[in-house]
């Protein structure tokens, strides 16, 4: 993208009061972001208001630094894109969301399965959750997106702090691919805890956004940023979220765009249960398994024991299964696409684990953990 260009499409996103809705209507109209601003004040009117064409007829005081910092950091690498309406490389699936963003900013892996995804929307799941999820839940999205990612399925989500950095991370574990969706400019990483596990999603996957370089974590533009996560994907699935979590506006985006919603059930005690029991009641799919998501959305099961096995092959196979297990009662079945272990080797476990009282076995097929070892 030449220069000229570049800056006519800055113009538009930094212009106040222009949202995505009026920059689609003039590009309708006039055919090009360059073009726009050619337009006479009479000419825009017929368009919008007199407040509106005032401001499009004025130049932003921060474009030309806008423009420098951008032209920099695109030469910075062959890693990084700006990507517009109309561009080739625009993600197909976000062109049918209610509100694409005219411009988006992307950082990583082009060419390979992460850019794929987002032109198939078939290969995207998003995966959101609470920021401060129970330790099963954190675990419970890392394994999930293990086995996602064996699967070729990629892991979308919004690397925050809690279920979304244990996706983007489970996805990367299982061989996998992974997007993050960020609130900020690219020239940034919040939380900046993740700022590792950026640098290892860019080297696989990509980093978007549709904010410009320089912009902080404000708080308003995390809701926001939401609706391009559920676009991106086929299905969304709710790991853990209180009642009030961001994830449910994810949840709520993907329903409205007609995408799967799905849900995993925890503790009747849990706050940060009740979110995903409310979207239960809703209609939402109840999900035990990560093999449940991929039957939904008609995907091979690929697990395998080194996507979906202990972090570390240190850590004793009992104490992995029981961090797997959790508190609740599990299905055998459950239990396996959590772990990938063969049925005979987890049947053999369960029994010792029986044995040494750490495990009951219970109606209907179950088990449950009785031990905090």
């Amino acid at each position: 993208m030449e220069a000229a260009e570049l800056g006519a499409w800055l113009r538009l996103t930094l212009t106040p009061g222009l949202g995505d809705t009026a920059s689609r209507k003039l590009l309708a109209a006039f055919g090009s972001a360059q073009a726009i601003f050619e337009q006479s004040a009479g000419t825009l009117r017929q368009l919008g208001s007199d407040k509106l064409a005032n401001a499009l007829q004025t130049v932003p005081d921060t474009l030309g630094a806008q423009l420098q910092a951008t032209l920099e950091w695109l030469q910075a690498g062959d890693d990084r894109q700006v990507v517009t309406l109309g561009d080739p490389c625009y993600p197909a699936a976000l062109l049918d969301i209610e509100d694409p963003p005219s411009m988006l900013y992307m950082l990583g892996a082009f060419g390979t399965r992460a850019q794929a995804a987002i032109k198939n929307r078939a290969l995207c799941l998003a995966m959101v959750g609470s920021r401060n999820p129970t330790p099963q839940g954190e675990s419970n999205a890392r394994q999930f997106a293990k086995v996602f990612g064996a699967a070729d399925l990629c892991v979308v989500s919004g690397l925050a702090l809690g279920v979304d950095g244990a996706a983007h991370d489970g996805a990367l574990l299982g061989g996998g691919t992974t997007i993050a969706v960020v609130g900020t400019g690219l020239d940034r990483v919040y939380p900046k805890k993740h700022l590792d596990l950026a640098h290892r999603i860019a080297q696989d996957g990509l980093i978007i956004s549709e904010f410009p370089l320089g912009t902080p974590p404000l708080t308003a533009n995390f809701p926001k940023r939401n609706r391009l996560i559920s676009g991106l994907s086929q299905g969304t699935l709710v790991v853990e979220a209180a009642l009030k979590s961001g994830s449910l506006i994810t949840a709520r985006l993907a329903a409205e765009q007609g995408k799967d919603v799905f849900a995993i059930p925890g503790s009747i005690h849990s706050p940060q249960s009740r979110g995903c029991h409310a979207l239960i009641k809703q209609g939402a799919k109840l999900v035990e398994s990560a093999q449940d998501v991929l039957e939904e959305l008609r995907l091979p099961y690929a697990a395998s024991r080194a996507s979906a096995g202990p972090d570390s092959d240190d850590e004793p196979e009992e104490a992995y299964l029981l961090t797997a297990m959790g508190f609740e009662p599990v299905s055998l079945d459950a239990l396996q696409a959590r772990t990938g272990l063969p049925t005979s080797e987890l049947q053999g476990q369960l029994l010792e684990l029986e044995l040494a009282d750490a495990v009951a076995r219970l109606p209907g097929g179950l088990f449950q953990r009785i031990s905090l070892g």
